[in-house]
């Protein structure tokens, strides 16, 4: 390609999804089972909150198993697990079932600011995260038609975000946990796919003909180059 330094291998390599690179979809299901497991709990236990994060504890616990023995790395099981004790410990400090989700309200609304402000300072975060994926590090902020596409891709994550604050936020304050359940349900596989896709889509759309894809970022060639 005229004008690109392209890194050697990279022509004919297949291309990869978001998808594929991150595992997003499976990840998202295994986050929303505890919240299910403390909604069901709760309303069986006869609006019990101690049912509640008991049930979500146990389903914390077998999800994090399940997650060990496929091969998922431990810090990323601990930190999953470990949400869901913070959750479990907050209801039962304030005594009101809704405080389970509030630390989901509290993380989306920083994960919304996080990627608006990622993209101003031009370090998109949905580079960061798939560049640490893929090995590259910092590598792809050199090729400019990566950190333009992973900039577009990155305002939909921070509308994502803010889609959940605006349904969690007036659910929340209404102490509505079994609707909470549900938004959380709807809002996480769901939205993750549907975001992925258009994440890909709108990176597909922003890297120029013969670009060789996300995990081979390419720099502009010096002045005189080939």
């Amino acid at each position: 390609m005229r004008g690109w330094l392209v890194p050697a291998g990279a022509e004919g390599t297949r291309e990869e999804s978001l998808t594929e690179l991150l595992g997003g979809r499976r990840g998202a299901v295994d986050a929303t089972l505890p919240p299910v497991a403390f909604g069901a709990g709760y309303l069986l236990g006869g609006r019990s909150i101690l049912a509640g994060v008991v049930a979500a504890l146990l389903i914390g616990l077998a999800v994090a198993g399940w997650r060990l023995r496929r091969g998922d790395r431990p810090r990323s099981v601990l930190v999953g697990l470990l949400a869901v004790c913070v959750a479990a410990l907050v209801a039962l400090r304030t005594g009101r079932a809704a405080d389970f989700f509030l630390l989901q309200v509290v993380s989306n609304a920083a994960s919304a600011l996080a990627f608006a402000v990622s993209i101003v300072l031009r370090w998109p975060l949905l580079g960061v995260v798939v560049g640490t994926a893929s090995g590259q590090r910092g590598r792809w902020r050199r090729d400019p038609a990566l950190l333009r596409a992973y900039g577009r891709a990155s305002w939909l994550w921070t509308a994502g975000y803010l889609l959940r604050v605006l349904v969690f936020v007036p659910l929340y304050l209404a102490d509505q946990v079994v609707a909470l359940v549900a938004a959380r349900v709807v809002l996480s596989w769901p939205l993750v796919t549907a975001t992925l896709a258009a994440s890909w889509w709108v990176i597909r759309r922003s890297l120029p003909a013969g670009h060789p894809g996300l995990r081979h970022p390419v720099e502009p060639a010096a002045p005189g180059g080939a």
